[in-house]
């Protein structure tokens, strides 16, 4: 939001030297947020003066066109004689009055301005445009004054274009849509600096008559609770905005359009209330205003054909939808260069639905900004009323009597506030009267109660004993006072957040990290040690995905939960596996060049509850009842922790000392490993073995299993998920349930033994579907208890071994905790170690 002081001061009694400083800590201290103060009188610096043009030569011969000016700038540049420009703009002519810096002024960044040499002419000076003065963003042209501007060549053009203002930028949160208006900032100042106030939309209007000034149906009285509407006919459609009107527009941020459309932008501003102005002569039949039919076609004022969802709010003519209500207006019943007939709409319509709207076409109109913020349903009459005095004293025209008011809006819900309630929150004592008269500058409306006379069990912390209630109306430009807590932060917000002591809470006893936190801890540690680089996921993604990742019908990763108000329509559900967002941060790095990606995460999916309904209502003025947690947590969805790892690309880099190593499924395997060994689960318990599961290559998958309980998968990802996700050939993965693994044992101290192991190597031919994961329990199983450990080393296949045959090489260490082996020994624990892999497997010695 960007406001002139100039306007504010029209409604606030601002002091006349009040410093930018103070201006700006007495916002801050109302909880607004401050992005600049600028003084407009400081921004250019030198010469800025009105010139007149007096010639105009086109240069030819050049890339585009330029213009060699003459122009009057009277004595300010020290000869009286015209002064020679080089201009690009094409929109003025001769005897147009512009602005004109002239050499040793300084613009808005730094931008010093003197005589050069340019198109082959002397050019003394710049005529400037809207965004080289800082007042705007448009840089199509030069500035162009009124005819009316009484300035003459060589005056300071610094209070004709509004350069002796200051313009403060402020970032309104949420929940203060009301400060989207001057009205709203001007009411904070009144409080902050304690001078009048005079407020705009404290004015009379014309009421409903039984005639309304356009027939209008109301088919959703909950997305639109009023609706008015009044007429001005014959407007002189020639008649431009006044450069007053246009200076403030355009200090805010606002293009200028016509005039009938920058008088519902001017009071927008002004009062916070949207407005929109229809061509009168261009609506087809009367108006309706109800949902969109899915599908229905609108063509908005920015020329976007958009595709409407049966959520969207329209207003309708006979033709269908021309505006997309709320949000933006349609092409055909815009106003017109041409238009004499205008037709002024003001409404109420539901926040949400206007913010989802917004959302869903990425439409973040000024409006729409507004609407989603709140704004006070009592003004469509009093902005009305304004929008047509104003249009009809500037372009004349004739004010229709009727006056079209459907007005559905319900009274605001007193709330009861314990006037002790301020006190007991913050640590601050506000004394009733206090409490009572803040409340009332923020314009509610407070009744005094009758004390109580015992505990009230409806309001959190209330004081044996009594004291004294108050029943609080929130007015209506304040919709987020619901509660007494909201009433309780406005009560400390203008008494001062400065007067509340800074109390550091006494921490509580506890034992440090769960063994859950721990374990966490130590996984990521682990896998940030192996190479991984942790990457935080939005947990939102879109509903194609499951498609993408090849998840068959009847999986249980299917079903999502779908957010009722999503930052973004396009990912409106909650991930049910990390991989969706993982592998996005991995395409997203890969497109911009980082070819060897590993990357890790951990954190919650999204499981749908079956059967669960809606949430039950809980305020915000007590505890929930354990009844009313338990049914809240049978809706909330459950969320088991995951940790998952995506790589690709070289695990290990090339250089001078060799060839490096591509990424492949055995290294997301070796992160799982990891990750169970992290976690405390011992080796013996761990089993790798085959399986099947989208969205892993059949044929190169491996479960992990703790205790026979299927925990997560790792490999190779399936070729058709890479070409739908647009992911490099050999892309792995692997996906780990961390709450599904138990408690970690007790770990016992290894026992070391001080004689030596006996070595001994074998290598086994199996059928290539073999997995050498079972081959080696099998080894173990045969060798018995003088087996220390088994290590695979080698995978080899030859057509010596013959087709669909590979070979398996192991590392096999034999020691007794008590004595030095004899080789007899090992190698007979050896033999019955082959012997269980050749009953199971069909294993043969290679070689033998």
């Amino acid at each position: 939001m960007r406001v002139s002081v100039s306007w504010l001061r029209e409604y606030v009694d601002l002091p006349a030297d009040l410093p930018t400083g103070d201006l700006e800590q007495a916002l801050v201290d109302l909880g607004i947020e401050v992005e600049s103060v600028v003084d407009l009188r400081e921004s250019v610096s030198g010469p800025l003066v009105v010139g007149e043009v007096l010639e105009i030569e086109e240069l030819t011969g050049f890339k585009k066109p330029i213009r060699f000016c003459r122009v009057d700038v009277g004595a300010a540049n020290g000869t009286g004689e015209p002064q020679e420009i080089v201009c690009g703009a094409r929109n003025f002519a001769v005897g147009d009055k512009v602005v004109v810096i002239l050499p040793g002024g300084v613009l808005p960044g730094g931008f010093a301005i003197g005589a050069r040499k340019t198109y082959g002419r002397n050019s003394h000076g710049m005529i400037c445009s809207a965004q080289e003065l800082g007042l705007g963003d448009d840089h199509s042209g030069i500035v162009v004054l009124p005819e009316d501007v009484k300035a003459q060549p060589g005056d300071d053009a610094r209070p004709v274009v509004g350069l002796d203002d200051v313009v403060v930028e402020m970032e309104i949160t949420p929940d203060r849509g009301y400060a989207l208006s001057v009205r709203g900032i001007a009411r904070e100042l009144s409080h902050a600096l304690g001078v009048p106030f005079r407020d705009p939309a404290d004015a009379p209007a014309p009421g409903a008559t039984a005639e309304p000034a356009y027939p209008v149906e109301v088919r959703d009285p909950v997305g639109c609770d009023r609706f008015a509407a009044r007429m001005v006919r014959g407007v002189d459609p020639t008649v431009a905005t006044p450069g007053w009107m246009r200076q403030r527009l355009t200090a805010a941020g606002v293009r200028s359009i016509s005039l009938a459309v920058d008088i519902t932008n001017y009071l927008m501003l002004e009062l916070g209330q949207p407005m929109h102005a229809f061509d009168a002569d261009r609506i087809a039949g009367p108006l309706v205003v109800r949902r969109a039919e899915a599908g229905e076609k609108l063509t908005t004022l920015d020329g976007v054909s958009r595709t409407l969802s049966a959520e969207d709010l329209v207003i309708c003519d006979d033709t269908g939808p021309i505006s997309l209500a709320a949000v933006m207006g349609g092409e055909t019943s815009e106003v017109l260069a041409s238009t004499t007939n205008v037709l002024f709409e003001a409404a109420h319509w539901d926040p949400a639905t206007v913010g989802r709207t917004a959302r869903r076409h990425k439409l973040f109109s000024e409006a729409a900004k507004r609407w989603e913020r709140g704004v006070d349903p009592a003004l469509p009459l009093v902005a009305l009323d304004k929008a047509v005095r104003l249009l009809t004293g500037l372009a004349g025209g004739t004010a229709g009597a009727e006056v079209l008011d459907i007005d559905h809006v319900a009274p605001r819900t007193p709330v009861t506030l314990p006037v002790d309630l301020p006190s007991r929150r913050v640590g601050v004592a506000y004394p009733p009267d206090r409490v009572v008269e803040l409340l009332e500058q923020v314009g509610c409306t407070v009744t005094r109660g009758a004390d109580r006379l015992a505990e009230d069990p409806g309001t959190v912390g209330t004081a044996a004993g009594g004291g004294a209630v108050l029943t609080v109306t929130p007015p209506s430009w304040r919709p987020d006072l619901t509660d007494p807590a909201d009433l309780v932060e406005e009560v400390v917000r203008l008494d001062g957040y400065d007067r509340v002591p800074s109390v550091l809470p006494t921490a509580p006893p506890g034992r440090g990290l769960t063994w859950q936190q721990q374990r966490r801890r130590t996984v990521a540690r682990s896998l940030a040690e192996r190479g991984y680089v942790e990457v935080l996921a939005q947990p939102f993604v879109a509903p194609e995905l499951v498609d993408q990742l090849g998840l068959p019908a009847d999986d249980p990763r299917r079903p999502a939960v779908r957010l009722a108000n999503p930052l973004s329509e396009e990912e409106p559900l909650l991930r049910t596996t990390l991989l969706g967002p993982l592998l996005g941060i991995v395409k997203r790095n890969v497109g911009r060049g980082q070819r060897d990606v590993a990357i890790y995460e951990i954190g919650t999916v999204f499981h749908p509850r079956p059967g669960a309904g809606a949430p039950p209502a809980m305020g915000v003025d007590r505890r929930p009842t354990d009844e009313e947690f338990a049914a809240a947590d049978a809706v909330v969805p459950a969320q088991p922790r995951h940790v998952a790892v995506a790589l690709t690309g070289e695990i290990e880099p090339a250089g001078w000392w060799g060839a490096g190593r591509t990424a492949g499924w055995a290294d997301a395997i070796e992160a799982g490993r990891a990750v169970l060994d992290a976690a405390g689960i011992p080796a013996d318990r761990v089993t790798v073995r085959a399986g099947e599961r989208a969205p892993w290559h059949p044929g190169r998958c491996a479960e992990l299993v703790v205790d026979d309980v299927v925990v997560g998968h790792a490999g190779e990802l399936h070729p058709a998920v890479l070409a739908a996700l647009e992911l490099p050939r050999r892309t792995s993965a692997m996906e780990l349930d961390l709450d599904a693994l138990p408690a970690a044992p007790l770990a016992a101290g290894p026992t070391i033994s001080t004689f030596p192991p006996a070595l001994i190597d074998v290598a086994l031919v199996v059928d290539d579907p073999v997995p050498a994961a079972e081959v080696r329990a099998a080894l173990v199983e045969g060798a018995g208890p003088l087996l220390e450990d088994v290590r695979l080393f080698d995978v080899y296949t030859s057509q010596q071994l013959g087709e669909g045959r590979k070979s398996l090489a192991y590392k096999l260490t034999f020691r007794a905790p008590d004595r030095t082996l004899a080789g007899e020994e090992a190698v007979a624990a050896r033999d019955a170690a082959v012997a269980v892999a050749a009953e199971r497997f069909g294993a043969t010695l290679r070689g033998a």
